[in-house]
């Protein structure tokens, strides 16, 4: 997807990726039953309706047809891991969505593209319009583990958000967003043209705790009153 690149700090620390690793952590919670998308709402962007596709095909979710996002049942999601098993085919472009609210737009919330060989140069493992990477880390129509990791934590007295992508277990980078620019909301695959088909096998969230106030900026408030 296509949207202006905005200035932030971030730090990238690799971009190999290996194999797949089957999932081993029991706390893991699955979005999806393999069955349907119950309480999953879809939205779609164009002025026609109707030629959107959202469907399980053989225990999977299949995105393709007009511009929409399928967002998740609930809406508010702060701190988590979350992860899902998909692939993209050739030539199309999806993205998974955290904190986002449900909204007939591609531009709120964290996008962390899904893109092998689609036009836009911007590929799998970037935060849209934050973190870019141009090096195809998986070939299209194969599955793959993208997993993220979105954090408000405490940097040096400020709150900030903390996001790590990892695709097929490594680690790419940790990326901070000073303006916590996206607090909390849904999760939400994306669906970005008639010419993509995202397929998505298994999705999952692992809840954070919540995080505390940084202790410089409780002192600041004491020091008011």
């Amino acid at each position: 997807m296509n949207r202006p690149i905005r200035s932030a700090a971030w730090l990238v620390l690799a971009l190999a990726v290996p194999a797949i690793a089957p999932a081993q952590d029991s706390t893991w919670v699955p979005l999806f039953d393999g069955k349907s998308l119950e309480g999953w709402t879809v939205l779609e962007l164009g002025k026609e309706k109707g030629k959107s596709h959202w469907e399980v095909k053989d225990g999977m979710i299949e995105g393709s047809g007009a511009q929409s996002m399928l967002y998740s049942p609930r809406a508010d999601y702060k701190n988590f891991k979350f992860r899902a098993e998909l692939k993209i085919n050739d030539g199309g472009n999806s993205g998974m969505y955290i904190r986002t609210p449900k909204e007939a737009t591609f531009t709120n919330g964290y996008e962390i593209q899904v893109n092998s060989t689609h036009k836009d140069p911007v590929k799998t493992g970037s935060i849209y319009s934050y973190v870019l990477n141009y090096k195809q880390l998986v070939p299209p129509d194969t599955f793959f583990t993208q997993e993220i990791e979105a954090v408000d934590k405490d940097y040096r007295g400020k709150m900030v958000t903390s996001i790590k992508v990892t695709v097929n277990g490594e680690l790419l980078y940790e990326f901070y967003d000073y303006d916590r620019t996206w607090r909390e909301g849904a999760f939400a695959f994306q669906q970005h043209d008639p010419g993509s088909r995202v397929t998505i096998r298994k999705v999952e969230v692992m809840e954070l705790p919540d995080t505390k106030e940084p202790a410089a900026k409780k002192k600041k408030a004491a020091a008011k009153e």
